[in-house]
């Protein structure tokens, strides 16, 4: 982004905007590895904890929509603060149900509740900062520096999610299983409603409030956001079939605990080249973009089974990883710069959405075909969840890029593109 553009966006959202937002996306981050240990411990059983961390991702898919579709209605800030209430209420179930005398069934009810109240906070930090740029960034600077924060804010995500499974295991080790959950509760409710009080909110709101009605809901079934939704999605089955799959591949090698510490070498390289996508030269379409990453996750995902050591896995993670950030920071700027007119909430809400649904159903998928036959079987996965990622990418193509942003509104003047 450039210097004045990015002042101007500090100063629009304040400074303490990007430290709180980061921290607000934690739970979010602890949930999942919380309910999966906190359940293995409880009711001893790993069957079942698997099962209640996909119930998280399944509630979180798919109310996170509906989340989206209540803020673009009322605004953030109520919504927020409702849910924030909500979420710290259903996590502290959770640390309850599992230790009562209450069936299995209730405890799956409660990890969906989880789920499905869980605060969507990195897809609604996106559509804020959108609603902010469209109003405080001058048209000619628009694009660029909408590109600039969909990488910061992947490269946060990427950052939440490698620290929050590490804080949850520490939590758990270092004070009980249940800690995880009710430390999540802690910080929805304290961080969340902060960021839901946060001046920007009321900014966003404003700007909302100058611009037209909100389109039809039939809007979102445009091809320029549809192919969106599922190049993403694709990007959530690479997430949830990697981890999975490598998980047996340390569990052949004898070291199934340092799975995650492996898997975070991918997210090191994603973070990295997050950020980069700042740098590159508005030559450099996002249909090129995401054709040529989502080739590099491809790629790397086609030698995971020829991977015999954990050197070679890691370096192939490694490369992976310059795959992702960009794919993702393309893939948000998309579906920023293509939503329906008061609708960007909404699809941004479908998007982290898509990734956590992709995630939740591949590791599930995964897990079984490792179970039945083998890591090797297992390590194909990622390459096909890539090849949805590419697939997409050259139906994005074909579909073009959305309008250059002119006018004062950048959502007005986008939303007539892709039609």
């Amino acid at each position: 982004m450039s210097e004045q553009g990015e002042q101007r966006l500090v100063r629009a959202v304040g400074k303490t905007y990007f430290p709180l937002a980061l921290v607000a996306r934690m739970p979010y981050a602890m949930m999942v590895v919380g309910v999966l240990t906190l359940v293995v411990a409880g009711r001893d059983s790993l069957a079942l904890g698997g099962l209640n961390s996909a119930l998280v991702g399944i509630g979180a898919a798919t109310c996170g929509p509906l989340l989206g579709a209540a803020v673009d209605k009322f605004g953030q800030r109520p919504v927020l603060l409702v849910i924030s209430v909500l979420s710290s209420a259903a996590l502290a179930a959770m640390a309850w149900v599992v230790y009562s005398p209450l069936p299995d069934a209730a405890v799956l009810a409660v990890a969906f509740l989880v789920g499905a109240t869980a605060p969507q906070i990195a897809p609604l930090s996106r559509s804020r900062l959108f609603a902010i740029i469209s109003s405080h960034i001058v048209p000619g600077r628009r694009v660029r520096v909408l590109n600039s924060t969909m990488a910061y804010e992947s490269a946060a995500d990427e950052i939440v999610f490698i620290v929050g499974p590490v804080v949850a295991g520490v939590l758990a080790v270092a004070i009980d299983p249940w800690a995880p959950v009710v430390a999540a509760a802690v910080l929805t409710l304290i961080f969340v409603s902060a960021f839901a009080l946060h001046p920007s909110a009321a900014t966003a709101q404003a700007t909302a409030g100058r611009t037209p009605a909100a389109g039809s809901a039939r809007e979102l079934a445009r091809p320029g956001v549809v192919v969106v939704v599922v190049g993403i999605l694709g990007v959530g089955l690479f997430f949830g079939s990697m981890l999975t799959s490598l998980t047996s591949f340390m569990a052949d090698h004898g070291r199934p605990e340092e799975a995650g510490l492996v898997y975070a070498a991918m997210g090191v390289g994603s973070a990295a080249l997050a950020l980069g996508v700042a740098l590159f030269p508005v030559g450099f379409t996002s249909a090129a973009r995401w054709l040529v990453f989502g080739g590099v996750m491809l790629v790397g995902a086609l030698a995971l089974p020829s991977v015999s050591s954990l050197t070679g896995m890691v370096l192939a993670l490694l490369v992976i990883g310059i795959g992702i950030g960009p794919t993702l920071v393309t893939q948000y700027g998309l579906g920023a710069r293509r939503s329906p007119v008061g609708r960007s909430a909404t699809v941004m809400t479908m998007l982290g959405s898509g990734v956590i649904l992709g995630q939740s159903l591949a590791s599930a998928l995964t897990g079984e075909i490792a179970e039945r036959w083998g890591t090797d079987a297992a390590l194909l996965m990622p390459a096909a969840a890539a090849l949805v990622v590419v697939i997409a990418g050259a139906v994005n193509a074909r579909i073009g890029e959305p309008a250059v942003v002119t006018a004062p509104g950048l959502e007005r003047a986008s939303a007539s593109a892709d039609r």
